[in-house]
Order: structure tokens, then sequence, then C-alpha cells
């Protein structure tokens, strides 16, 4: 691998670990920012992840062997840029394309652009914001660089720019500009009415149930690796003589059991939450929350727990049933006799029946 696809590689599986840690809060805030859960926002919000890793990458990365380091100065000459392509031939278009003091410039300002328009359309921000988080975001950069990742290094080992910081700011004055011809487009794709119920569809049960499994699975993984730390470093066992399976067994009775009081005290999941949905009829009360937990992420959880194997012919289950089930409850819905609706809905109008179809989640 080399040394200039390295970043991005280290960007995207750091993309894909951030974001899956991520996912169940992203979640939860978008139906309440925005009353629902689209593809496009998905791809929207994960490829800023993305970008931001990889301008932390790019920036930084690869860090040097402390043997290695070589230090550099710093510019502090605002427009010396100038001066550097004017060294260079620059006659023309092809002349510039060739010129690398131009192409770093060039390339300063393209690396910010999507900085602004995503701060213009993902978070609502002004022109005056995005330009000046741009200019903070490169101050960072910049000074992370110029104190050798602040002292990790004895001294920097990358150039200072101060012409890279006007560039950079450029770059999200550009993005925040352009997003001026997106933004009708954007506006109508985000018109949801956040107060509106919408009807429980098969793909929001299906992130719910996903939410689900990622809580579970991101609270095991905390218990297992606390677990082997107590042993470790507490008791002081030799790595060798680890007790094998124990750490592997909290991890899945504890989340099994964390989860299951708080379905039943507050009667629906985590993912249920993040996706504001509440479940009316069937049995009463804390039986109905009880049922629905046996039928769904708890179930999946004890037999992973008791029986490994199994849990995936019960995820399997689960998503066939679901499929089937009329009015979405899926398996949780079939053991309760309880019904998934948005928690928006009027509690008069959760005697109906919902019907949902596949669509925005």
């Amino acid at each position: 691998m080399s040394a200039q696809t390295l970043p991005a590689v280290i960007a995207i599986l750091l993309g894909l670990v951030v974001g899956v840690v991520l996912f169940v809060p992203f979640v939860a805030v978008q139906y309440r920012r925005q009353g629902r859960l689209t593809l496009g926002q998905v791809s929207l919000w994960s490829s800023f992840l993305v970008y931001g890793l990889a301008l932390w990458t790019y920036t930084l990365l690869p860090l040097p062997e402390p043997g290695d380091i070589a230090c550099v100065g710093a510019q502090l000459h605002p427009l010396q840029f100038v001066a550097d392509i004017r060294s260079f031939p620059h006659g023309s278009l092809g002349e510039l394309r060739h010129n690398p003091a131009f192409m770093q410039v060039a390339l300063n300002v393209v690396l910010f652009v999507p900085l602004g328009i995503f701060l213009r359309l993902g978070w609502r921000r002004g022109i005056v914001v995005s330009t000046l988080a741009g200019l903070g975001i490169s101050l960072l950069i910049e000074t992370t660089q110029l104190t050798g990742v602040w002292g990790i290094y004895p001294c920097a080992f990358r150039l200072f720019d101060v012409d890279d910081l006007l560039a950079n700011t450029a770059g999200a004055l550009v993005g925040s500009l352009l997003s001026l011809a997106l933004k009708p487009w954007a506006a109508r794709r985000t018109t949801a009415r956040t107060a509106q119920p919408r009807p429980v569809t098969i793909a929001r049960r299906l992130v719910a149930m996903v939410c689900d499994a990622l809580a579970m699975m991101m609270v095991g993984f905390v218990v297992g690796v606390a677990i082997n730390g107590w042993q470790l470093y507490v008791l002081d066992i030799a790595p060798a003589d680890l007790p094998r399976g124990v750490a592997g067994a909290w991890a899945s009775a504890v989340p099994l059991v964390l989860f299951g009081v708080v379905t039943l005290i507050a009667g629906r999941t985590v993912g249920d939450f993040a996706v504001m949905v509440r479940w009316t009829g069937g049995a009463p009360g804390v039986l109905r929350s009880l049922l629905r937990y046996a039928g769904g992420i708890g179930g999946w959880q004890a037999l992973g727990l008791v029986a490994p194997g199994w849990d995936a012919l019960f995820a399997l289950v689960s998503i066939v049933v679901l499929l089937a089930a009329r009015r979405r409850g899926g398996l949780p819905g079939l053991v309760s006799g309880a019904r998934p609706v948005d928690e928006r809905q009027a509690p008069a109008a959760m005697s109906s029946a919902v019907n949902g179809s596949v669509g925005a989640a």
C-alpha cells in the first residue's frame, strides 16, 4: 500500500468504526430533526464522516518514527504562494496544471469546499459561520503540525504555512457559495414535518432492529473489555491463564439484563426509542413489554448466550415474520399481540390498525 493511498484507507476504515458507534444516536437525532430517516441522509452524513477523517489523515499521516523526524520551519508570509507560482512556468492553463505551487494552492482550496457545502446544507449554517469554521479547522490542523502534534514530537515535521490557512478558508467560502445553487433541491428533500406522525414501515422497523443489535453489541464489547481488564490488572491473572468464556458470558448477560430492565420500565427498546415507535394493544403493561423483549432483541441475545448459532436463525425468522406481518409488528408483535405506532400519533388514533409500506424509514 502506497503512502498516498494509506490515509484514504485509514479514513474509510475509521469512518466505518465511528459510523457504527454513532449510528444509534444519529438515527435518534434524525428522527427528531426531520421526522424520518432516508438513504440520502445516511449517505450524506456517512460521506461527511469519512471526509472529516480524511482531513485528519491526509494532513497528519503518516506519522514519522521519532528517530527519523526532520524538523521544518514555518511559512509566515501571506500570499507567498503568488511568488512561488511565478517561479514556475505559468503562462497557460497547461503550464498551471503542471505548476506545483499553483496545484498546491488549488488543492488546498478544493479540500475545504465540501466543508462549506455541508455546513450550509447539513447544519443550516450561514456563509459567515461556514467560512469561519473553515478557518478554525484549518488553524487547528496547522497548529497541530506546528507544535509537533501538540508536543508528541520535539519539533514540527510538517510545514506550517499561513497561505494554507488562506486557501482552506477560501475553499470553505467557495463551498458555502456553491451551496446556494443546491439549497432549493435540499429544501425539497427535507420538508418532513417532525410533528406529523408517519407510517411504521418495514424499513423503519428494520432500522430499529439494527439499532437494538448495535446497542447490545457495543455494551457487550465494553463489558467484555472491562472483565478482561479486571482479570489481567486487578486479579493479576496471566493472559494464558484467563478462564475461557468468562468475559464472553458477562458480555452477553449484562446487556441482556440491562436492556431488559430498560424495556420493562420504558415499554420499548432502544431501537424503538431511536425511530420514535411505541407499542399499543395486546397483553397488558409489563407483560406486553416482557413478551415483546423475548420475541425481539432479548430473545436474540439470550439464544446467543445459551445456544450460540441459533441466534442467527432467530434473526432470520424475525426478518421473515416482519416482512409477512400486516401491521409491521414482526415477531415481537406476534408473541405479545401488540402493534407498533408512531409515538407522535394521538392516543385516540392508536386504536386503529397501522398499515405500513416499504419506503422512507
